[in-house]
């Protein structure tokens, strides 16, 4: 059994980069984009949104991400993970709630997420957490620059 002793839920800045990464690259069925997830993408992407993505952090290392920015409608969650060995803690939950605090502050009204369908831990999560689940829409992509590819973690 995993004892949380000393969590800090806090913003993520770029300096948290090279820990999130490693994160990201343990979580099996992870999908990771080529151009989007360097360090150089995650860096605009938190220049864009410096206030509202989260790391959980616990006696200086990493165990849980969200990235989390807006358009200044809508905002939206991506890459909500959790350390397989800290899950079922409230880590995840507790990260969430920051970013909507964070999102309320920017007088934000709306959240969503998109999860693979194959990820069914992430759905289940989302699920229990009382969020909805979307029959009503459908769900388009275009490809801007076709080197950024995702690559799943097996």
């Amino acid at each position: 059994m995993l004892v949380v002793c000393d969590m800090k839920i806090r913003s993520m800045t770029i300096e948290d980069y090279e820990q999130v990464h490693n994160l990201w690259m343990t979580i099996s069925g992870f999908g990771i984009r080529s151009m989007d997830d360097s360090r150089e993408g995650i860096e605009r992407f938190l220049k864009r949104n410096p206030t509202t993505s989260v790391v959980a952090e616990e006696e200086g290392h990493i165990v849980g991400c969200i990235l989390c920015g807006h358009d200044g409608r809508r905002g939206c969650l991506y890459h909500v993970c959790v350390d397989e060995a800290y899950r079922k803690h409230g880590i995840g939950r507790q990260m969430v709630q920051f970013c909507v605090e964070a999102l309320k502050k920017e007088q934000i009204n709306k959240l969503s997420i998109i999860a693979f369908t194959r990820n069914e831990i992430g759905n289940k999560f989302w699920q229990k957490m009382g969020w909805e689940f979307r029959k009503d829409l459908n769900y388009y992509d275009f490809t801007l620059n076709e080197e950024n590819v995702t690559i799943f973690n097996p």
